[in-house]
């Protein structure tokens, strides 16, 4: 019994002293010694204002009042982090003397401003000594890598904001609600890492953005070196992750990977908000790679696979970030590449107007995407779907410079044929398309059905086009259309009426026409193309051509002259076939009044012949007429009417004078 009491007094005497040492632990010195090495370890000013108190629970240590780190010299922003309150956790030891070991911080509300200089330099660049921005020490003083020594078993922010600013390019960005949990137990070991902020999306600040990795060893990036890194971020739209090597300088290797259902969504919760993507490359969006970041901010990607919506892409690009409009070089390849929506101007999730079931879009097209970056971009693909034309195998290289788009096609297989030229989109001051384009051995009718949604031409053809249309939809861009072209072909048909038949029967019930060769020229203006010189050579007949086809009206207006040749008589007959209306639904009629002038040509020449040889005849007999009764002599070049009237004032003058007499 004497003995437990013994016991329980001891017991009573050590909580005693517990309770006396943790009143007595110096908590001032204790936040001196955090702000020293912090200070030592970032090579800033590191201030604590306010007063110093000792907390027992949840952790063992210190709070204080106001905490503020110095910003980088050439900064005039204010301090580079600052809180309104910091608590500093110590290690239990702390109760019995020796070295004071800080487990844990936790700032309250702080403010973090991270800047790069015009120079290049960044202000988290923290912790060595003699650095130049060049990276270089001084002859005097040779840089220098101090060894941090501090353990933090878990630093806490909550929240803070975080801005960026780079002086050299005067953009910036600005989270807020941040919050960071960072636990680097061992200085030598891991650092692991959440964070999360609010999405910079307008009136969606509720949705977080999520970046968590872990660091290995940590002390090799605060000392400038490479770190092993594994981050992933999540965000509203999508998520991508990384796996590879990282340093501040800033540089980084490794795998980086892409998952976005909203592409649109995620990068407006990054800051970007005004991006648009066109359909086809990228509302959706897979993407792996072999990245490589350099500190003078150069990208290379290499393996790269792509998946945009419905088109899977492979190649490797080098981006230059550095000039004020990033520059690349990239090359792609591809199977199936549809584009369908970005010929459309289909923006966002929405569809675009129409002028009609049988019109142009009036959707409006957004082709800002053009002044983003610069460079060159080789592409392969087997097969291209744009708007309506459908590619085959392309090789083709687009320069892009200054929100002009030039593409020049060295192979383009194209409805049977080859394509090859050049197209040019430019969206410098307004959007405009043109080009200079040659064919060979196109299938006439899939590509009029496709373009011009036309199908009642077949045969193969060669053709050149140059063409220029202006707007900011389809529509506007057919209604203006300028240029000039030609075509020929060789055998072919047209469906829908037999110029056979319909010349020698008048019947319209419909049928097909074959030709042995067609050929024309046209010029284009204000979206309608023009063409007098069609020709075309049939079995027994051959039909010329004239009038108007409406690009932009989609409407016809044309008239085929075929003339019918009767080998046995030698005789032709011609009936003018007209053709009006819009392209689907087209009127073809036989134009009587033109056919009743070129069929009585002859007839009208030789009763012409008649009547001039009549008149002829007349004329002799009134000459003769007149010689004979009024003795006056005619000339041949004198009409009856001058030797009648000469005779008659010259008879007046005669009786004038006699009464003078």
């Amino acid at each position: 019994m004497r003995l437990l009491l013994r016991l329980a007094g001891l017991v009573i005497v050590t909580i005693v002293v517990g309770v006396i040492s943790l009143l007595l632990l110096p908590a001032e010195r204790i936040a001196s010694i955090a702000a020293d090495q912090i200070s030592k370890q970032t090579g800033r000013d590191v201030s604590l204002e306010g007063e110093t108190r000792i907390t027992l629970w949840p952790i063992l240590g210190v709070s204080t009042e106001r905490f503020v780190i110095a910003n980088a010299t050439w900064s005039d922003a204010g301090p580079m982090l600052s809180a309104e309150a910091l608590k500093i956790g110590v290690a239990p030891q702390a109760l019995w003397g020796g070295a004071v070991r800080i487990t844990g911080l936790e700032a309250s509300s702080p403010m973090i401003r991270l800047e790069r200089s015009a120079d290049g330099q960044g202000n988290w660049d923290l912790g060595v000594d003699g650095i130049a921005p060049s990276g270089r020490g001084s002859e005097a003083e040779p840089a220098s890598l101090p060894r941090l020594a501090l353990t933090l078993d878990r630093a806490l922010l909550a929240d803070a904001t975080v801005s960026y600013r780079d002086h050299g390019t005067g953009q910036g960005v600005t989270f807020t609600g941040l919050a960071l949990d960072l636990r680097w137990p061992d200085p030598d070991g891991a650092a692991s890492f959440a964070m999360s902020f609010d999405a910079l999306v307008p009136g969606e600040s509720s949705e977080r953005i999520i970046l968590e990795g872990e660091l290995d060893p940590a002390r090799a990036m605060m000392e400038g070196g490479l770190s092993a890194v594994t981050a992933r971020i999540t965000a509203p739209g999508g998520g991508a992750g990384f796996v590879g090597r990282i340093s501040t300088r800033p540089e980084a290797q490794g795998q980086f990977s892409a998952r976005l259902d909203d592409t649109a969504r995620f990068l407006a919760a990054m800051g970007f908000a005004d991006a648009a993507v066109p359909a086809g490359l990228g509302r959706s969006a897979e993407i792996d790679t072999q990245l490589t970041w350099s500190a003078d901010r150069r990208l290379a990607l290499r393996e790269t696979r792509l998946t945009l919506d419905q088109n899977h892409l492979a190649g490797a690009a080098d981006l230059d970030f550095a000039p004020q409009v990033p520059r690349v070089s990239a090359r792609i390849r591809a199977e199936a590449l549809d584009l369908t929506g970005l010929a459309r101007g289909e923006e966002g999730g929405g569809g675009g107007a129409s002028s009609g079931a049988e019109g142009w879009s009036t959707a409006r097209i957004d082709a800002s995407a053009l002044a983003l970056v610069e460079g060159e971009f080789a592409l392969l693909a087997e097969r291209i779907a744009l708007g309506d034309l459908r590619l085959g195998t392309t090789s083709t290289k687009a320069t892009l410079n200054r929100s002009r788009l030039v593409f020049d096609i060295s192979e383009m297989a194209l409805y049977e044929g080859a394509l090859s030229g050049q197209f040019v989109i430019n969206n410098r001051s307004g959007l405009s398309v043109g080009g200079d384009l040659r064919a060979e051995g196109l299938a006439l009718e899939s590509l009029l059905k496709d373009t011009l949604d036309v199908s009642r031409l077949q045969g193969k053809a060669d053709a050149q086009l140059q063409f220029l249309g202006v707007g900011q939809s389809m529509d506007s861009i057919m209604r203006s259309l300028s240029g000039s072209g030609s075509i020929a072909s060789g055998r072919g048909v047209i469906d829908g009426f037999d110029l056979d038949r319909i010349m020698r029967s008048g019947d319209l019930t419909g049928g097909t026409t074959v030709f042995d060769r067609l050929t024309a020229s046209f010029a284009i203006d204000g979206g309608n193309l023009r063409n007098s010189d069609l020709l075309m050579t049939l079995p027994r007949a051959r039909a010329e051509g004239a009038g108007r086809i409406g690009l932009g009206e989609r409407d016809l207006d044309y008239r085929f002259t075929p003339v019918l040749l009767d080998g046995d008589s030698g005789q032709r007959l011609a009936i003018p076939v007209r053709i009006t209306g819009p392209w689907h639904n087209p009127r073809i009629t036989p134009d009587l009044e033109r056919a009743l002038e070129l069929n009585l040509r002859k007839e009208r020449d030789a009763l012409e012949e008649r009547v001039r040889s009549e008149r002829d005849k007349l004329e002799e007999r009134a000459r003769k007429e007149i010689e004979d009764r009024l003795g006056v002599p005619v000339e041949p070049d004198q009409s009856v009417e001058d030797v009648l009237r000469d005779a008659i004032e010259e008879q007046l003058g005669r009786g004038v004078l006699r009464l003078l007499d």
